[in-house]
């Protein structure tokens, strides 16, 4: 495989679960963020994870040691300019992602290809600040990102069909099942689909249609979906949920998409989920 090096450009859950599963395929990795405080507490959150894989079988001790050593820490997008590819992981904000590309342009070479972690924002948009429309596309990782098999290849408007190749060599060494969202449309396949349905779970139980823990059981038993709607929000992030929605309902030009009310109030009180403790359920932290 071309790719050795990948540059993982964020190091928050989504981050660290992409920098985990290069490093144990055997890339180097290059894991970078704002503050080392953020980056040493990546690596620890994998050293972990990989050594409950080591206890379970999955791994051996020198298969999680030699993954570990694969990985380089920086607060510095500039140590990124011998990756093959880079993959950014921040926030879901649409001017932060066009800042970190529009900065990495000027420090990677033109064989360098980019790509964005984004779970619903339009790759086109985006791939607009990174001086390579051609070698940009969106590779969208599911959380939890060692565990979820499948992964989003998002083609922008001008993205290659080399770059296109490139992104499914490197999701196939990493073990995962690839899918080519061909047209940049926000949401893609799965959060065009998941995202409104979790909203008008919302809605019933704003209306007080039945109690979260009703719907989540109704949906568990009578679709068989994993988890019901209010699990799926606290794990992703009620506020998460907000954005993503807004930003449907923009890009559509469609209200219908706009968040509930419920929602927007959760987000303002603090209650995103399981990273605050609190949102439909309540969590030790």
């Amino acid at each position: 495989m071309s790719i050795k090096t990948v540059g993982v450009a964020g190091a928050g859950t989504m981050g660290t679960g992409i920098a985990q599963v290069c490093a144990v395929a055997g890339l180097n990795v290059i894991i970078s963020d704002v503050d080392i405080k953020y980056v040493d507490a990546s690596v620890n959150r994998m050293e972990k994870a990989l050594a409950r894989a080591v206890e379970k079988g999955r791994l051996t001790d020198e298969e999680k040691d030699a993954a570990i050593a694969r990985i380089i820490k920086t607060t510095e997008l500039s140590a990124m300019s011998k990756a093959d590819i880079i993959i950014e992981a921040v926030l879901e904000n649409l001017e932060l992602k066009k800042k970190i590309f529009t900065e990495l342009n000027g420090i990677c070479g033109e064989n360098t290809i980019f790509a964005t972690n984004t779970s619903s924002m339009s790759i086109t948009d985006i791939a607009a600040s990174s001086g390579r429309a051609d070698r940009f596309c969106g590779i969208h990782f599911f959380n939890p990102v060692p565990v979820m098999r499948l992964v989003e290849i998002i083609s922008g408007l001008n993205t290659a069909d080399t770059t296109i190749k490139k992104a499914y060599e490197l999701v196939g060494a990493l073990g995962k099942t690839p899918v080519h969202v061909k047209k940049d449309s926000p949401g893609f396949i799965v959060n065009k689909l998941l995202v409104p349905y979790m909203n008008e779970a919302v809605k019933l139980l704003a209306e007080g249609v039945a109690s979260a823990e009703d719907i989540d059981t109704a949906v568990k038993l009578g679709l068989n979906y994993p988890m019901g709607p209010f699990e799926m929000l606290d794990m992703g992030g009620v506020d998460l949920s907000v954005t993503i929605l807004d930003y449907f309902a923009q890009e559509y030009g469609n209200p219908s998409y706009a968040p509930q009310l419920l929602l927007r109030q959760m987000t303002r009180a603090g209650k995103a989920g399981r990273k605050s403790g609190e949102g439909f359920y309540k969590y030790n932290k």
